[in-house]
């Protein structure tokens, strides 16, 4: 039983999720536009949301980056400049900054919206789990650094790293690389693929739009002219022609 539960959560629950992530996103933008937004509640109190909102931003950001390219690149790649014990060092100490700042900034983000009178008024229930399940994930990433540190080799840290690489390449023995490990970390990759899952249905869709700016810079430039002043009325009309 529970072989199965495990090729069920770390085998196959990641393809429901990344399923779900992105069928669920393109249907939500083609259908309900008008949902796609962060709902912003800066207008009802904006003192509290400054400190609170830029700690968790940079925080949650730098730690997405830093897991996407530390999970999903080869070993390989990187040892002849790294080994895996000192990646795991920098990862422990940058991911340590990067999540103090983001769970700091968490905590005030969710104090905010359950203290606040008029905030917690106008929030969703989505609202209010998605800044516990950022708390949670937050807690237990950090509480993987002791366990980290234990195994200053980097083996666990690969092991990981090769469970991202073999499902995203749809190897079947991804589950394989889990076994040994320590609940914390099987905990917080649950809950990280579960983000993914719900994130069509939150206001986390507004991410998407974070990254289309991006297509900015491939866009022509807009081109604007200048409106004609102090000329005689109809200056500015086609002639016609007989």
């Amino acid at each position: 039983m529970s072989a199965w539960i495990d090729h069920f959560l770390f085998g196959l629950y990641p393809y429901i999720c990344l399923a779900v992530f992105f069928i669920g996103s393109w249907l939500r933008f083609d259908r309900d536009q008008y949902t796609w937004k962060s709902d912003s509640s800066q207008l009802l109190r904006t003192a509290s949301l400054r400190w609170a909102n830029n700690l968790f931003h940079v925080g949650v950001l730098f730690l997405f980056f830093g897991h996407f390219v530390g999970m999903l690149t080869p070993h390989a790649v990187y040892e002849p400049f790294i080994s895996a014990g000192h990646k795991q060092v920098l990862a422990m100490v940058s991911g340590g900054i990067a999540g103090v700042l983001g769970f700091v900034g968490v905590s005030l983000l969710l104090h905010r919206r359950l203290t606040d009178a008029r905030i917690r008024a106008t929030s969703k229930t989505s609202d209010i789990a998605l800044l516990w399940i950022f708390w949670v994930q937050l807690a237990l990433g950090l509480a993987t650094i002791p366990l980290s540190a234990q195994h200053l080799d980097g083996s666990v840290m690969v092991r990981l790293a090769e469970w991202g690489q073999r499902i995203v390449t749809f190897r079947s023995d991804a589950v394989e690389m889990l076994a040994g490990t320590g609940w914390i970390f099987r905990a917080h990759l649950l809950l990280g693929m579960t983000v993914f899952l719900i994130f069509p249905f939150t206001r986390l869709v507004h991410i998407w739009s974070g990254f289309g700016t991006l297509a900015y810079v491939l866009r022509p430039y807009q081109l604007v002219r200048a409106r004609r002043l102090n000329l005689p009325a109809g200056q500015n009309q086609p002639r016609r022609t007989l």
